[in-house]
């Protein structure tokens, strides 16, 4: 049995750890106000670009864009969003366990030729795939911490670069969507080439058509939307991620924070049973040495 100087010790060590996960569940908490409001607050304009954009390749016949034209896969790169930090729960392995069983199985033929790349955004995901000697192309280190569209924006134009030059031929995002605090949704979403809505489709989701007058022509705004549709599409795949893992961080806080205060009522408990037992023993050693001095005298 664990003494009373090892008990409090250990009561000691999970009293600084409850302040610490509680103190880390508000400033996540903080954090997942501000990203939550920005996911919630881009998500409209995303779907709108979106929208625009299906609207007017639908009105287009011949299309020349490199950005859309599909053409032979011949070489992948799959793009991972993990976080920089720890102490989010699962947010992060279940995305890695994911993204090795897609490999595994949708990608094995590309990796196992080595016609597949890895990009990594967040430290996590960069440390886990780089150890296991993955193909990793590139990698954004510590890009949460300074979270601007910008840093997206230097991403997707290096992708698309690769993608226009012929370097690879597919490019693919897996993320966590944000669903709400305590559930995160894990996304594979085609960003390159883009995908094309059939006009038959289209007509089913929209019914009547709008038909829309445009000027300049066509052809020159689907060019001057296409880039900027690339980098919207990033951008709300960073935010839904720095949002999921908030999320998950307070979560798996107030998890932690609830599990020392249930530890810390089993070792009072204890505390006061040894502290009570010791009490015990020393009540009975006073008494028999009474008796022993009561016999001798």
């Amino acid at each position: 049995m664990a003494t009373l100087r090892e008990i409090r010790r250990r009561i000691s060590g999970i009293k600084s750890t409850q302040q610490i996960t509680k103190a880390m569940k508000m400033v996540a908490a903080a954090r997942l106000r501000k990203a939550q409001d920005a996911i919630l607050n881009f998500r409209p304009y995303a779907n709108t670009i979106h929208g625009l954009l299906d609207n007017l390749i639908s009105n287009i016949n011949d299309l020349d864009n490199p950005l859309i034209k599909s053409r032979d896969v011949n070489r992948i790169t799959l793009v991972v969003v993990t976080s920089d930090r720890g102490l989010c729960g699962s947010f992060n392995s279940n995305l890695i366990r994911f993204t090795e069983d897609y490999i595994k199985t949708e990608l094995k033929d590309f990796l196992d030729s080595g016609r597949l790349n890895l990009v990594c955004i967040g430290k996590k995901g960069n440390d886990y795939f780089s150890k296991r000697k993955y193909p990793v192309k590139g990698s954004y280190v510590n890009f949460f911490a300074n979270l601007s569209y910008e840093k997206s924006v230097e991403i997707i134009n290096k992708l698309a670069q690769d993608y226009i030059s012929g370097q690879t031929d597919k490019i693919i995002f897996i993320y966590n969507e944000f669903r709400s605090v305590i559930s995160q949704v894990i996304k594979v979403d085609q960003i390159l080439p883009i995908k094309i809505e059939k006009k038959e489709e289209r007509k089913e989701k929209l019914s009547p058509i709008i038909e829309f007058i445009y000027e300049p022509e066509k052809i020159k705004i689907l060019n001057t939307l296409l880039p900027k549709y690339l980098e919207v599409q990033t951008w709300r795949i960073v935010l839904e991620s720095n949002a999921s893992e908030q999320g998950a961080r307070m979560t798996a806080m107030d998890n932690a924070t609830e599990n020392a205060k249930e530890l810390l009522k089993i070792l009072s408990l204890s505390y006061n049973k040894a502290r009570q037992a010791a009490i015990t023993k020393e009540l009975l050693e006073i008494v028999a040495g009474a008796d022993a001095m009561k016999e001798r005298a």
